[in-house]
């Protein structure tokens, strides 16, 4: 029994009870899992795969704050609820707003990606990280925390890119990318079938209805940038699948990386580049 429990560890990836001679996860199929350097790495950043949800809010957050302090005198009230607490356009395009102007005049094509993590307003942010906060759980079961994370991240762009194709002028926002994790939600539900996915597919298009809905009613809202992410989303979960039909694998996780360390390279540009141009 002892030599037993001496050999049982936690997957440092989905962290589930496995023997630490596993050549690779048999839940998550992570190579050599009991390896010292992947246990000391990736339990340190997630100590939970939950975790990266409350990551990807912390950084909307500071965002949101950054672009404030970089506008003061542009806080108070508009005439649109999801402007409240707004910071200036100016201060949001230089922090990688997204669109035919950034894109089309500037050529900064990395704002595909940083216009996710910006908003404008106190109430956009509230929205998009409450969402977050109520499918990002079921995306990480479901699919895996690297699977997730490339959901997240590519949709994001795929929703921002068809509205720069449509004509949008500027456009921030999580949005697309929580659109994403709806029609990768979509996907299973109604690629699963049985009772479960049943409920979750009609749940998700009560969900569907009331985006639309509530798309053409409020004024300022990106609906390309939703329905983009919407069918990118059910794109992304056929491709990749989910953990009832495929584990996770190698590419994924590599996808997952690329995508990781692509977006703090563009939020750290982003930053840099606005203290640049508000100070210099």
């Amino acid at each position: 029994m002892q030599n037993a429990e001496k050999k049982s560890m936690l997957c440092p990836n989905c962290r589930r009870l496995i023997n630490s001679d596993e050549p690779q996860c048999p839940y998550c199929g992570l190579p050599r899992p009991g390896s010292r350097w992947k246990k000391a790495v990736l339990s340190g950043m997630l100590r939970s795969p939950y975790d990266i949800i409350n990551y990807i809010l912390y950084v909307n957050v500071a965002f949101y704050i950054f672009s404030l302090v970089l506008s003061p005198t542009a806080l108070g009230l508009s005439a649109n609820p999801l402007s409240f607490l707004s910071p200036s356009s100016n201060s949001l395009v230089i922090l990688g707003a997204t669109g035919t102007i950034p894109i089309g005049r500037l050529h900064w094509w990395w704002t595909l990606l940083s216009a996710s993590y910006l908003h404008g307003g106190l109430l956009h942010i509230a929205f998009n990280m409450l969402a977050l906060k109520n499918l990002g759980p079921f995306m990480v079961r479901e699919y895996g925390v690297n699977r997730f994370f490339i959901i997240y991240t590519i949709t994001g762009i795929a929703g921002f890119y068809l509205s720069y194709l449509a004509g949008v002028s500027l456009t921030i926002g999580a949005s697309a990318s929580i659109c994403g994790l709806i029609g990768a939600t979509l996907y299973y539900g109604k690629s699963r079938g049985d009772l479960y996915g049943e409920t979750i597919y009609k749940q998700v298009m009560g969900w569907v209805v009331g985006l639309a809905l509530f798309g053409f009613m409020v004024p300022g809202i990106n609906n390309w940038g939703h329905g983009g992410g919407i069918v990118s989303g059910i794109l992304l979960g056929f491709l990749m699948g989910y953990n009832d039909k495929h584990a996770e694998n190698q590419l994924h996780r590599t996808l997952a990386t690329v995508c990781i360390v692509l977006t703090a390279g563009v939020l750290i540009w982003a930053v840099l580049q606005s203290i640049y141009y508000s100070f210099a």
